[in-house]
Protein backbone atom coordinates (compact mmCIF):
# COMPACT_ATOMS: atom_id res chain seq x y z
CA UNK A 1 0.00 0.00 0.00
CA UNK A 2 1.23 3.17 -1.33
CA UNK A 3 0.01 6.82 -0.81
CA UNK A 4 2.48 8.89 -2.50
CA UNK A 5 2.00 12.72 -2.36
CA UNK A 6 3.93 15.56 -4.63
CA UNK A 7 3.58 18.74 -6.20
CA UNK A 8 4.55 20.68 -2.93
CA UNK A 9 6.75 24.00 -3.04
CA UNK A 10 7.61 27.67 -2.72
CA UNK A 11 5.42 30.17 -4.51
CA UNK A 12 4.34 33.72 -3.76
CA UNK A 13 0.57 34.42 -1.81
CA UNK A 14 -2.37 35.24 -4.36
CA UNK A 15 -0.76 32.03 -7.22
CA UNK A 16 -1.85 28.71 -7.50
CA UNK A 17 -0.70 25.24 -6.63
CA UNK A 18 -1.77 21.72 -7.61
CA UNK A 19 -1.01 18.73 -5.39
CA UNK A 20 -0.88 14.98 -6.33
CA UNK A 21 -1.53 11.89 -4.74
CA UNK A 22 -1.20 8.75 -6.64
CA UNK A 23 -2.15 5.30 -4.79
CA UNK A 24 -0.79 1.99 -5.48
CA UNK A 25 -1.63 -1.41 -3.68
CA UNK A 26 -5.28 -1.03 -2.81
CA UNK A 27 -8.13 -0.46 -4.69
CA UNK A 28 -8.36 3.25 -4.69
CA UNK A 29 -11.62 3.35 -5.82
CA UNK A 30 -13.42 2.31 -2.93
CA UNK A 31 -11.68 4.58 -0.86
CA UNK A 32 -12.54 8.42 0.24
CA UNK A 33 -9.76 10.69 -0.21
CA UNK A 34 -8.75 13.65 1.92
CA UNK A 35 -5.93 15.89 2.46
CA UNK A 36 -4.60 17.38 5.48
CA UNK A 37 -2.28 19.80 6.25
CA UNK A 38 -0.10 19.90 9.19
CA UNK A 39 1.37 23.74 10.09
CA UNK A 40 4.47 23.57 12.61
CA UNK A 41 3.58 23.78 16.26
CA UNK A 42 -0.13 23.25 14.96
CA UNK A 43 -2.24 19.78 14.62
CA UNK A 44 -2.61 18.30 11.51
CA UNK A 45 -6.23 19.49 10.45
CA UNK A 46 -8.43 19.28 7.20
CA UNK A 47 -8.08 20.32 4.10
CA UNK A 48 -10.45 18.72 1.15
CA UNK A 49 -12.39 15.04 1.39
CA UNK A 50 -14.05 13.67 -1.22
CA UNK A 51 -16.02 10.21 -1.69
CA UNK A 52 -15.63 7.23 -3.38
CA UNK A 53 -17.27 7.89 -6.55
CA UNK A 54 -16.34 11.93 -6.62
CA UNK A 55 -19.87 12.99 -6.30
CA UNK A 56 -19.51 14.55 -2.78
CA UNK A 57 -16.75 17.03 -1.56
CA UNK A 58 -16.17 18.72 1.99
CA UNK A 59 -14.06 21.49 2.93
CA UNK A 60 -12.56 23.32 5.74
CA UNK A 61 -14.08 26.49 6.14
CA UNK A 62 -10.85 28.28 5.95
CA UNK A 63 -10.08 27.23 1.72
CA UNK A 64 -13.82 26.81 0.94
CA UNK A 65 -13.96 28.63 -2.65
CA UNK A 66 -10.08 28.73 -2.79
CA UNK A 67 -9.45 24.81 -2.90
CA UNK A 68 -11.10 22.22 -5.39
CA UNK A 69 -10.34 18.66 -4.52
CA UNK A 70 -10.95 16.15 -7.20
CA UNK A 71 -10.53 12.40 -7.73
CA UNK A 72 -9.41 9.96 -10.88
CA UNK A 73 -10.02 6.23 -10.49
CA UNK A 74 -8.82 5.38 -13.29
CA UNK A 75 -5.48 6.14 -12.87
CA UNK A 76 -5.23 5.76 -9.00
CA UNK A 77 -4.75 9.59 -8.45
CA UNK A 78 -6.44 12.35 -6.28
CA UNK A 79 -5.95 15.77 -6.50
CA UNK A 80 -5.75 19.38 -4.72
CA UNK A 81 -6.04 22.43 -6.77
CA UNK A 82 -5.18 25.16 -4.30
CA UNK A 83 -5.63 29.18 -5.63
CA UNK A 84 -5.09 32.43 -4.71
CA UNK A 85 -2.53 30.85 -1.85
CA UNK A 86 -2.49 32.68 1.91
CA UNK A 87 1.01 32.23 3.84
CA UNK A 88 -1.49 31.00 6.43
CA UNK A 89 -1.87 28.01 4.21
CA UNK A 90 1.96 26.88 4.61
CA UNK A 91 2.06 23.12 6.06
CA UNK A 92 3.33 20.08 4.73
CA UNK A 93 0.09 18.84 2.87
CA UNK A 94 -0.78 14.97 3.60
CA UNK A 95 -3.06 12.41 1.35
CA UNK A 96 -5.30 10.20 3.36
CA UNK A 97 -7.93 7.70 2.60
CA UNK A 98 -10.76 5.62 4.40
CA UNK A 99 -13.59 3.36 3.68
CA UNK A 100 -15.93 5.57 5.69
CA UNK A 101 -18.65 7.22 3.57
CA UNK A 102 -20.00 10.23 5.86
CA UNK A 103 -17.90 13.27 4.70
CA UNK A 104 -19.43 14.95 8.15
CA UNK A 105 -17.76 12.50 9.85
CA UNK A 106 -14.81 12.23 7.74
CA UNK A 107 -12.83 15.64 9.16
CA UNK A 108 -11.37 13.45 11.69
CA UNK A 109 -7.82 12.34 11.15
CA UNK A 110 -8.53 9.44 13.07
CA UNK A 111 -10.90 7.59 10.31
CA UNK A 112 -7.87 7.49 7.95
CA UNK A 113 -6.26 4.10 7.41
CA UNK A 114 -3.38 4.84 4.90
CA UNK A 115 -1.45 8.35 4.75
CA UNK A 116 0.83 9.86 2.10
CA UNK A 117 4.24 11.10 3.82
CA UNK A 118 3.60 14.60 2.79
CA UNK A 119 4.47 17.41 0.66
CA UNK A 120 5.68 21.19 1.80
CA UNK A 121 3.44 24.16 0.42
CA UNK A 122 5.30 27.70 1.52
CA UNK A 123 3.21 30.04 0.48
CA UNK A 124 5.14 33.60 0.88
CA UNK A 125 4.26 36.88 1.62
Amino acid sequence: VQLQASGGGLVQAGTSLTLSCAASGFTFRSYTVAWFRQAPGRDREFVAGITWSGRNTDYADSVEGRFTISRDNANNKALLQMNSLKPEDTAIYYCAVSLGLDLATLRSRYEYVYWGQGTLVTVSS
